[in-house]
C-alpha cells in the first residue's frame, strides 16, 4: 500500500485528488494539509510514503516544506505540484530534494504514474524534462562557489564525464552505448556520482550539473 500525503491550500483540489486516489486499491491517502506547517505536523504523527506538495501557501510554502521533510532521515518522496507560470519554483524544489514534479492539471492515469514511480525510488519527471526546466529558468541558479568546485573535484574523469552525459538527459542504455561500456558500468558509475556529491537522485544530478558550470544552458 502506498500512503499519500496531500498538501495544497485549496480544499477543493485535495478533494479531486482524494477522489483520484481512493479508487486505486493499492494507493491510501494518509492524510491532508492546508499547508507546509501543517504537513510537518501532520507527518510527526501519520507515515506516507509520497507526499503531494503544492508551492504557494501561506504560512510555510512547498519549498520550505519540501527543504524540510527531505532532510529528515528514511523521508516521504515529494512531487511538487506545480504550473506552467511557476516552472522557477519547481526548480528550487528539485533542488531542495523533491523527486521530481507534476503540473496540476494532469490528468489521473498521470498523477497515479507519478505516485507509483517515486515510490518505486524512481523520479517523476526524466532528467531531459529537468533540463529543460532549468534551461528555462537558468538565470534563477546561483554564481558557483568553491564548494561545488571542491565536490566536482571529487569525480574521477569519466564519473564526471557520466555525469554530464547524465545532465543532458541520456538514459543509462544511451550513455552506455556513447562510452561503449555495460550498462552495470554506467550504473556504478552514477552510484559513485550520487554518494561523492551527496545527492538524492539523478535528478539532482542535472540541477548540480549545472550549479558547478560542468554543463550550461543550451548545450547539447
Amino acid at each position: 500500500m502506498i500512503r499519500v500525503l496531500l498538501v495544497d491550500d485549496q480544499e477543493l483540489v485535495r478533494t479531486g485528488f482524494r477522489m483520484v486516489l481512493d479508487a486505486q486499491p493499492e494507493i491510501e491517502v494518509a492524510g491532508e494539509a492546508a499547508d507546509g506547517r501543517q504537513a510537518l505536523e501532520v507527518l510527526r504523527s501519520t507515515s506516507a510514503d509520497v507526499v503531494l506538495m503544492d508551492v504557494r501557501m501561506p504560512r510555510m510554502d512547498g519549498i520550505e516544506a519540501t527543504r524540510q521533510i527531505c532532510a529528515r532521515p528514511d523521508c516521504p518522496k515529494v512531487i511538487i505540484l506545480t504550473t506552467f507560470d511557476l516552472d522557477e519554483y519547481a526548480f528550487s524544489a528539485l533542488k531542495a530534494g523533491a523527486a521530481g514534479f507534476l503540473l496540476k492539471d494532469a490528468g489521473p492515469e498521470q498523477l497515479i504514474e507519478a505516485i507509483r514511480a517515486v515510490s518505486s525510488g524512481d523520479a517523476v519527471v526524466a532528467p531531459s524534462t529537468t533540463r529543460r526546466l532549468i534551461d528555462r529558468f537558468v538565470e534563477h541558479i546561483p554564481d558557483k562557489d568553491g564548494t561545488t568546485d571542491a565536490a566536482l573535484e571529487s569525480l574521477t574523469a569519466r564519473e564526471a564525464e557520466v555525469l554530464k552525459l547524465v545532465a543532458r538527459g541520456m538514459s543509462n542504455g544511451e550513455i552506455a552505448g556513447t562510452l561503449y561500456v555495460s550498462e552495470a558500468t554506467v550504473k556504478t558509475h552514477v552510484g559513485r556520482i550520487l554518494n561523492k556529491l551527496d545527492l538524492r537522485d539523478r535528478v539532482q544530478a542535472v540541477v548540480f550539473a549545472y550549479e558547478t558550470g560542468l554543463i550550461k544552458s543550451g548545450q547539447s
